[in-house]
């Protein structure tokens, strides 16, 4: 089976420009992550040196000079707000430095704040600080200070903002092309109806010519007019796609039957086409000669997947909330469960000659202009497949 994708080719430019997002965050992650690796190198040997000075002024005479080194660095560590929590050999709590304790705790109650802040400073991984005190040891507990933490989630923060900027130029970038695709779908339709009308009207003329003379066979004549006719339907068509359609009260049931008797004629005598209708309530707002192309473009796609040979079924009831359901089903090839998702997309078709835009412009007309859904309802390879579309019912009024 033969699979093709025009649209899909051009896509490699949107992979590479995610791939050099990912990139460039990757790389932000990698760097802050060496600054905080450092940045916490730095504020252990900070606190190794806060605890050798505690140990030296504990264990030794101090004069005023000393006092007043000790007190700088205490002040330096308040600077940078690490918060650090000294312990003895018996688990008594016996300082703290950047730690806000509550006013009017007595001596119990500051222990167990303390406690509570020790646990949450073990959460940081860092190894306490072990004194040797000559007669007893001391332990310094220490977390990580405000401005590394900061540093610690910034790359986080940055790989979501490149994340965020690379998903909306990528959804930017997407919809310049849908826009873009719009644009020439809507010129092409309007230059094809253009170029269909001054043929068409020589042809009306022709088969008016025929009608008038009697060596012409009737019949003929009959089939030629219906032709023509179809032919006027098709340039409606186009003048319509490249524009809001107009949306009109019309007998749903009505004109899926004219258009199924029309087929009729024109497809194999082998593909047996039946119609069942079990519409209370056919009336509808649609666009007729719109919707009449979505039935043809599915009937036909239909008719393609059985090669010539099998059973169209097209099925008409009334849904939930009024709702009017079309299912039309066939015996053909099915359709792989690979490209069940792929059936709707512009430019995919397994049909070796083809544009791959019938079921798109079907899906297009059903859901964009007339607020309906077109999915596929059931599909297995070798057994055929079922088309559901459903629509907004006319409501009754109530007098």
């Amino acid at each position: 089976m033969l699979t093709v994708d025009i649209y899909s080719k051009n896509t490699w430019w949107k992979i590479a420009f995610l791939f050099v997002c990912v990139i460039i965050g990757a790389f932000s992650l990698y760097f802050t992550d060496r600054i905080v690796s450092k940045l916490e190198e730095r504020e252990k040997d900070q606190i190794q040196l806060y605890a050798e000075s505690f140990k030296f002024m504990m264990t030794n005479d101090l004069d005023k000079d000393v006092n007043f080194f000790f007190e700088k660095i205490k002040k330096s560590n308040e600077n940078i707000t690490i918060p650090v929590i000294l312990k003895d050999g018996s688990g008594y709590l016996t300082a703290s430095e950047s730690i806000q304790i509550p006013t009017g705790l007595n001596s119990k109650e500051q222990q167990a704040f303390l406690r509570d802040k020790l646990n949450e400073i073990m959460r940081d991984d860092n190894p306490p600080i072990e004194l040797d005190m000559d007669f007893h040891k001391e332990y310094v507990y220490y977390g990580n200070s405000h401005l590394l933490n900061m540093l610690r989630f910034y790359p986080v923060f940055q790989l979501i903002v490149v994340l965020i900027f690379g998903l909306a130029a990528y959804l930017f970038f997407d919809a310049s092309r849908r826009s873009e695709q719009n644009r020439v779908w809507v010129g092409l339709a309007k230059e094809t109806a253009h170029q269909l009308g001054t043929p068409l009207s020589s042809l009306t003329a022709w088969v008016e010519f025929f009608k008038s003379d009697p060596a012409f066979d009737p019949e003929i004549v009959k089939e030629l007019e219906k032709d023509v006719q179809r032919l006027d339907v098709i340039t409606t068509r186009f003048s319509n796609i490249g524009s809001i359609p107009v949306l009109k009260e019309e007998n749903v049931a009505e004109t899926v039957e004219v258009f199924l008797s029309y087929l009729k004629r024109r497809i194999s005598s082998k593909v047996s086409l039946t119609i069942e209708n079990h519409l209370t309530h056919p009336t509808v707002k649609i666009n007729k000669y719109l919707f009449e192309w979505v039935i043809e473009n599915i009937c036909k796609n239909a008719v393609d997947a059985m090669t010539g040979v099998g059973a169209l079924k097209v099925t008409m009831e009334n849904g939930k909330h009024n709702q009017i359901i079309i299912d039309i089903s066939d015996t053909g090839k099915g359709i792989s469960k690979q490209n069940l998702s792929k059936v709707f997309n512009a430019g995919f078709s397994t049909k070796k000659r083809g544009w791959g835009l019938g079921l798109t412009l079907a899906k297009r007309i059903v859901e964009n202009y007339h607020n309906g859904k077109l999915f596929v309802k059931y599909s297995e390879v070798g057994k055929g497949t079922t088309f559901r579309i459903i629509i907004a019912g006319m409501t009754d009024e109530v007098v």
